[in-house]
């Protein structure tokens, strides 16, 4: 089996303030790093640590070869990420002294994927895969209907979140992942609780207090602890939830056995500062 992944690709820009800046203040950082990010490429790096096989369907531009060789050096498949002109994508993190973060995302290559791409790509699936996606890339429809008419499980990762990019992919999905404040704000949007959606399975993370499972068909709704940790960067930790919960799920798990496998993965990440580099492995959990 396999997980197929049309994500996100960025360079990480991370400067460590002491508090987020008021509008017309100017703040001295007191770090700075860079390194790979991208919803899409954490949850690729996510899936394969957690010991499945993943390929990347996206872009890079001139500037983010870098960026393809770490992918490829932390064993994901690369045979998809395509080379095209202009930037790759950047994201700029702020992160404070509480651990929160602020993000400025600049899209770049990550909006240059094609239909003819993608048609391309899962071509190799076979029926039964994973596929998921993420809202940094363009091309979500098209995505969405070419992995369900190839017969893949599909998931998707509503963040950044917008209620007409959900509302557009709604009816192909098998599994929505969001935050208790995406699925307030997609209830609001839409006039429909997480249970009532067309989704066999709605995952809302809740931060700290762990997650929420609704199966829908079933109506049945349970409720996961988190481990407790004292977290130093929450950047990445969605991601790396969303990467775990997929693994477990392609490896076979039962949904709540690939939710707890996630919910370490996540608690261990806030852990570490910054995002793909630093995605635990399974073994560390």
């Amino acid at each position: 089996m396999a997980i197929w992944n049309l994500g996100s690709v960025n360079a990480d820009l991370v400067y460590r303030v002491k508090h987020m800046p008021k509008p017309g203040e100017t703040l001295s950082a007191h770090g700075h790093q860079r390194g790979l990010g991208g919803k899409g490429a954490n949850m690729s790096v996510a899936c394969h640590r957690a010991a499945s096989h993943v390929e990347h369907i996206g872009a890079v531009g001139d500037d983010g070869l870098w960026m393809k060789a770490r992918l490829a050096e932390y064993g994901v498949g690369v045979a998809h990420l395509a080379e095209v002109a202009g930037p790759t994508g950047q994201a700029i993190i702020l992160l404070d002294d509480a651990a929160e973060n602020e993000i400025i995302i600049l899209a770049g290559s990550n909006h240059a994927v094609t239909e003819a791409m993608i048609e391309a790509a899962l071509a190799g699936a076979t029926a039964g895969d994973i596929a998921v996606f993420q809202n940094e890339t363009n091309a979500q429809v098209a995505f969405a209907r070419a992995a369900k008419a190839a017969g893949l499980r599909l998931a998707y990762a509503a963040a950044p979140f917008e209620a007409e990019a959900v509302a557009a992919v709604l009816e192909h999905l098998d599994i929505l992942v969001m935050n208790a404040v995406e699925a307030e704000q997609l209830e609001s949007a839409l006039g429909r609780a997480p249970q009532d959606l067309p989704v066999a399975d709605v995952v809302i993370t809740l931060g700290g207090d762990g997650c929420r499972w609704i199966h829908t068909a079933s109506g049945a709704v349970r409720d996961f602890a988190a481990p407790k940790v004292v977290p130093v960067d929450t950047t990445g930790a969605g991601d790396t939830f969303t990467g775990y919960l997929l693994a477990g799920l392609d490896q076979g798990l039962a949904m709540e056995e690939a939710l707890a496998l996630a919910q370490k993965a996540g608690a261990l990440m806030v852990t570490r500062l910054g995002t793909a580099d630093v995605i635990p492995m399974r073994d560390e959990l």
